[in-house]
């Protein structure tokens, strides 16, 4: 129900634009959420997005990363700038059917998963 793409690999510094597409039954009231999961480590909440346009960060990706949303098309997306070779990871797109929580890090609090998108930054 929601596919990940724009990964890709990209040297320090540079951007890249992940997209979340919600297919089927998807509600702009969803709590949508970007995680990220990098070797030997647990999958951490990297930016959230509410119903309302509200948005959350990871201190560890704040002024770099930017969450938005287009409800017409059903569509969220992660602009990542200035690249650093820590944020290299697989991406997954979550969703949870009610509005964002203050837990909006945790990786319980959603119930749909994409498949995930590797970002690679050398």
């Amino acid at each position: 129900q929601l596919v990940e793409s724009g990964g890709g690999s990209v040297q320090a510094g540079g951007s890249l634009r992940l997209s979340c597409a919600c297919s089927g039954y998807c509600a702009s009231g969803y709590c949508m959420a970007w995680f990220r999961q990098a070797p030997g480590k647990e999958r951490e909440g990297v930016a959230a997005i509410d119903s309302d346009g509200s948005t959350s960060y990871a201190d560890s990706v704040k002024g770099r990363f930017t969450i938005s949303r287009d409800n017409a098309k059903n569509t969220v997306y992660l602009e990542m700038n200035n690249l650093k070779p820590e944020d290299t990871a697989v991406y997954y797109c979550a969703a949870d059917l009610r509005r964002c929580s203050i837990s909006w890090y945790r990786r319980q609090e959603y119930n749909s998963w994409g498949q995930g998108t590797q970002v690679t930054v050398s």
